[in-house]
């Protein structure tokens, strides 16, 4: 990707660092957030998406393709304590290679908002736990292959945060089969949101029995895609 900065020691993680802030993946060659303000993008695709925190309630779920440096979740985290919902939110995400803790916090250093409440996470990152409390959220990260994972898992969601790399470096995690499993483990009436809007994930999320809508993307990003998941046949 033109314009990345220098790798040096950071190529032995697969990250190198866009003007020293953006985290990009080597191995998929896609940054970790948008070059433009990841939180504001977060809020809008993931968030908004999904119409939170309006829809915020105890025993909430989302999941999360692609957990990357936890943006998505500390936003969460940031938004149900400002909404004052008692009770708990479960927050479930799939990643196939998890960055190290250090990683992560040079990551979150570009967004204040979300550094100042990512200590807590940290920590428990740092020493392997893929499963903790963030206060009222109980999160769950499955490492490995959504593809093999995925089917497996024992929930559904109320909500879906669709965050893996670009469908043109990362094709398999949004493939129709992937997508079938992410309609198949939503609840009646629970939505996705994603920031891409290319045709043939639109396709597969419609198959997966989603009402799906294209709607303004962030930046400069034209259109993203959102949807429901209609009544089972």
């Amino acid at each position: 990707m033109p314009g990345i900065g220098q790798i040096g020691e950071d190529d032995q993680s697969g990250l190198s660092w866009r003007d020293g802030i953006v985290p990009v993946s080597n191995r998929f060659d896609d940054p970790y957030f948008s070059l433009s303000d990841g939180l504001a993008e977060t809020r809008h695709v993931f968030l908004s998406g999904n119409d939170l925190p309006a829809r915020f309630r105890d025993g909430f779920r989302i999941a999360e393709l692609g957990f990357g440096t936890g943006l998505n979740m500390l936003a969460t985290l940031i938004e149900w304590t400002r909404a004052g919902v008692p009770g708990r939110l479960l927050y479930t995400s799939f990643e196939a290679f998890p960055l190290s803790a250090a990683e992560i916090a040079r990551a979150l250093d570009a967004f204040p908002e979300t550094r100042a409440v990512a200590d807590p996470f940290l920590a428990a990152w740092e020493t392997g736990a893929r499963e903790f409390d963030l206060g009222p959220l109980r999160v769950r990260v499955i490492v490995g292959d959504a593809r093999a994972s995925l089917p497996g898992w024992e929930d559904k969601a109320d909500a879906w945060f669709l965050d893996g790399f670009s469908p043109a470096k990362n094709p398999e995690l949004w493939s129709e089969e992937l997508m079938a499993d992410v309609g198949r483990h939503t609840e009646a009436g629970g939505t996705f949101a994603t920031y891409t809007a290319a045709g043939h994930v639109r396709r597969a999320l419609q198959a997966a029995g989603f009402q799906v809508e294209r709607a303004a993307g962030h930046g400069r990003k034209r259109h993203m895609t959102r949807g429901t998941l209609g009544p089972r046949p």
